[in-house]
C-alpha cells in the first residue's frame, strides 16, 4: 500500500491523550534498564548522565505530540491579487523516527498546494511537516497526514506531498542496505485528477535552477 491508497479524511492533528504517561524519573529509570540490558553499567562515569540526556533528546525528537498542526494553519490570507498557480515548498529537511524500531528516518519533503481563495505563510507548511515528523511514524502515514491536514484546513484546489527519505532501520540493521531511499507521494484534488498539474509539480521538484537539467 502506498500513501495514495489512503483515502482523505478530516483530521484533528492532535494526538490521543496518554492518561498514564510515565514521569521523567520513570523514563530515566527505563534508560538505565536499557543500558544494563545492553551489557554496561549505568553508574560508570561515562554513562551516569546518559539517562537525563536521552530523556531530554526524546523531548526534542517527539515534540510533535505536544502540537496540533491544524492550529498552525489557521492563520491564512485572502489578499492574493488573483494568484492561482502552484505554491511549492521544496526540500524541507525531515527528521523522524520509525515506529517499529525507533531509529531515525532522514530525508526531505516537497509540499505543494493550488490555492482556491486563501494562502498560508510558507513557514507554516514547513512547521506542519515538522510536527508530524516529530512523532513515531511510518513514511506512508506521515505523507498522508501532511497532505490531508493541509487539504482540510486550507481547502485548496489540490495538495501534493512527496517525501524522499532513508530509513536507518534498514541501513544500519537488518538487511543493511546503505544508500536506499524510499519515496512516497500523496496527491489530492487537481494534483490527482489533472495529469498536467501533476506533471508540473513533479517537474518543479526534480528540476534545479542552474543544474543544466
Amino acid at each position: 500500500m502506498t500513501a495514495d491508497d489512503i483515502p482523505p479524511r478530516p483530521l484533528s492533528g492532535a494526538c490521543p491523550v496518554v492518561s498514564d504517561r510515565p514521569s521523567r524519573a520513570e523514563a530515566e529509570a527505563a534508560v538505565r534498564t536499557l543500558i544494563r540490558w545492553a551489557g554496561d553499567d549505568p553508574a560508570r562515569e561515562g554513562l551516569v548522565g546518559t539517562p537525563d540526556r536521552v530523556v531530554r533528546a526524546y523531548e526534542e525528537f517527539f515534540s510533535g505530540y505536544e502540537q496540533d498542526p491544524v492550529d498552525i494553519l489557521h492563520r491564512t490570507f485572502e489578499e492574493t491579487d488573483g494568484y492561482d498557480e502552484v505554491v511549492l515548498l521544496r526540500d524541507i529537511r525531515l527528521e523522524s523516527h520509525c515506529e517499529h524500531h525507533m531509529v531515525p528516518i532522514i530525508g526531505v519533503a516537497h509540499v505543494a498546494y493550488l490555492p482556491d481563495r486563501r494562502v498560508v505563510g510558507i513557514s507554516k507548511l514547513a512547521r506542519v511537516v515538522e510536527v508530524y515528523a516529530r512523532r513515531l511514524q511510518i513514511q506512508e502515514k506521515l505523507t498522508a497526514q501532511i497532505a490531508n491536514t493541509i487539504n482540510e484546513v486550507l481547502q485548496p484546489k489540490g495538495v501534493a506531498v512527496v517525501i524522499e527519505a532513508a530509513h536507518q532501520c534498514m541501513t544500519t540493521r537488518g538487511v543493511r542496505k546503505a544508500g536506499v531511499t524510499m519515496v512516497t507521494s500523496r496527491m489530492l484534488g487537481v494534483f490527482r485528477d489533472d495529469s498536467e498539474t501533476r506533471r508540473e509539480f513533479m517537474a518543479l521538484i526534480h528540476n534545479r535552477c542552474g543544474s543544466g537539467s
